[in-house]
């Protein structure tokens, strides 16, 4: 098994003074490391109906994992990027709102799918998603991510829903 930590770069002061960016390029562009995240992130669930990724950088995680398990792939995206009939989330970010959607048609109803995406800080924009799946009459077996920044409240704020994650960092919020 790949070592996943040794794969994460930490780049100081990014986005702003004080923040250390946990960057996965490094992970993403050694394929033996890209692949083992995959295998270990899909090894944490049992197949899902769907797999729902959070835009962008979850894409990258939850594109392979449906193509693995053989369900659909659901891309959740920013307001205004998904053609035809869409529901949408509006969610809290630290100064201000954003807003996320689904295709109406993207779930059965009673669906059961994962939730994926890169990083899991304060936990809003995956919060948010399920709040999506919700929506669409199905549920949310578990949410799945690479990496979690522990100590910004983002698990608890997902609660009671599964919370997976390869990599833990503790940090001071």
């Amino acid at each position: 098994m790949v070592d996943l930590s040794s794969r994460i770069r930490d780049i100081p002061d990014f986005p702003k003074k004080g923040i250390i960016f946990k960057d996965i390029m490094p992970l993403l562009s050694d394929p033996a490391a890209f692949a083992s995240a995959v295998d270990q992130l899909a090894a944490r669930v049992a197949k899902p109906d769907a797999v729902v990724a959070i835009e962008s950088r979850g894409f990258i995680f939850g594109a392979p994992l449906a193509l693995r398990w053989g369900v659909p792939f659901v891309p959740a995206r920013k307001f205004g990027k998904l053609p035809g009939k869409t529901v949408r989330q509006v969610y809290s970010l630290e100064y201000g709102e954003d807003t996320l959607e689904l295709h109406a048609d993207s779930l059965s109803k009673g669906a059961c799918v994962v939730v994926v995406d890169d990083l899991l800080a304060t936990g809003g924009t995956a919060a948010a998603t399920i709040q999506l799946v919700h929506q669409l009459s199905a549920t949310v077996s578990a949410v799945l991510f690479v990496i979690e920044l522990e100590g910004l409240g983002g698990r608890a704020k997902l609660a009671p829903t599964t919370v997976e994650s390869l990599l833990r960092y503790k940090v001071t919020g």
